[in-house]
C-alpha cells in the first residue's frame, strides 16, 4: 500500500469512518441486538464523534426492517444499507461462556452475502477516511468482489483496517493474503494471530515476532493483537507497546473488539503516538465489555464519565 496522509496532515473534522460487510441480529442469551462486526465498528466511531456510517445489506423481511428501526434509534444512517429481494437479513446466535467470551453460529445464504457494488457505494468510497473490513463478509463470491471492489475505489489517502475476525470455517489463506494487502492495519485476537501466522507460514515463535513478521511481510503499518482481559499488544515498523489491560466485571465482550478497533482508528488518524492509542483503546474495550450486547446506548460527556468510573486505573 502507498503512504496514508491526511488532507492538511491534521484532522479538525468528524472522519467518516466506514464498516463495510455484515450487519445482523445478535441473537443473545439476554435477547436480540443489532449486530455485525462493521456495524458495531460504526457505531462506536459515532459515540466517539466520528461520523459512522455502515456499508452492508439486509433482506426485504421483518428482520430488515428492525434493522433499520435499531440503527436509527442508535443513530446510524441507513442510507447505504442495501435491500435484498431474495435471501433474508442475517442471525447469528451467540452463546456466552463463563468467562463472558462469545460463541458465535452464523446462518448461511443471508442477504450480506450478495453485496452489491452501487453508485452510492462508490461514491461513500470516495469520501471514506477509513474502511474497516472483516473476512466473514467475504465469505461468498460476490460479497468479497464487491468487498475488494470498494477498497480498490477508496483514495489512497483512506485508511484500510482489516479487522480479521475469523469466525468458523469462513476464511482461507487466499482470502487472508488478499485482505492483508489491501489494508493498512490488521487487528487479530491473539488466538487468531496464531491461526493466521501459521496458515501463512510465518516463523512460530512469540506474538510479537509473529505480528512483527506478518508486518513486514504484507507491508503493514501497524499489527495489533487484543488479548481480552490481559490487553493488548500493538506493533509498528519501530516500536513495540504492550498494555496489561484493565480489571473489570465482564458482562459480556460482545463488540469490545470493535469498541477497540473504532477508536484506534478515531486516534490513529489523528496522529497519536502508540501509547494514547493503547491506552485510550483498551479503557474503551474494557467499558464496552462491562455492558451488554455491542452497542450500549450512552451519549455526550456521559461516555467520558463511564469510562472514568467503569475502567479504574
Amino acid at each position: 500500500m502507498g503512504e496514508y496522509y491526511l488532507d492538511g496532515r491534521s484532522m479538525t473534522r468528524p472522519a467518516i469512518m466506514i464498516g463495510l460487510g455484515e450487519v445482523l441480529w445478535d441473537l443473545l442469551p439476554s435477547g436480540k441486538a443489532l449486530g455485525g462486526a462493521p456495524a458495531n465498528f460504526a457505531y462506536m466511531a459515532n459515540l466517539l464523534g466520528d461520523e459512522g456510517v455502515v456499508a452492508s445489506r439486509v433482506g426485504n423481511d421483518e428482520a430488515g426492517r428492525e434493522v433499520r428501526a435499531a440503527m436509527q434509534k442508535l443513530g446510524l444512517s441507513t442510507s447505504h444499507l442495501q435491500e435484498d429481494t431474495q435471501y433474508p437479513t442475517g442471525m447469528v446466535s451467540v452463546q456466552i461462556d463463563a468467562a463472558g467470551q462469545p460463541e458465535f453460529k452464523i446462518k448461511d445464504s443471508v442477504s450480506w452475502d450478495c453485496l452489491e457494488w452501487t453508485p452510492a457505494w462508490a461514491d461513500l468510497a470516495a469520501r471514506a477516511d477509513v474502511i474497516c473490513f472483516g473476512s466473514l463478509a467475504q465469505r461468498s463470491p460476490i460479497s468479497r468482489a464487491t468487498v475488494q471492489r470498494f477498497l480498490d475505489a477508496a483514495p489512497e489517502r483512506t485508511l484500510r483496517i482489516y479487522d480479521v475476525n475469523l469466525r468458523e470455517s469462513f476464511y482461507s489463506r487466499e482470502l487472508l493474503q488478499e485482505s492483508l494487502k489491501h489494508s493498512h492495519i490488521a487487528k487479530l485476537n491473539d488466538e487468531e494471530l496464531f491461526r493466521v501466522s501459521d496458515l501463512l507460514g510465518v516463523a512460530p515463535r512469540s506474538e510479537e515476532v509473529r505480528a512483527r513478521g506478518l508486518l513486514v511481510e504484507y507491508g503493514l503499518r501497524l499489527i495489533c493483537v487484543t488479548r481480552g482481559a490481559r490487553g493488548s499488544l500493538l506493533v509498528s515498523k519501530d516500536k513495540t507497546v504492550e498494555h496489561r489491560g484493565f480489571n473489570v466485571k465482564v458482562a459480556d465482550a460482545v463488540g469490545a473488539g470493535d469498541a477497540f478497533t473504532a477508536c484506534l482508528a478515531h486516534h490513529y488518524i489523528r496522529g497519536e503516538s502508540l501509547d494514547r492509542i493503547s491506552e485510550s483503546a483498551n479503557r474503551f474495550a474494557a467499558w464496552v465489555a462491562t455492558q451488554i450486547g455491542a452497542t450500549p446506548p450512552i451519549h455526550g460527556t456521559r461516555l467520558q464519565d463511564a469510562l472514568d468510573q467503569a475502567v479504574p486505573d
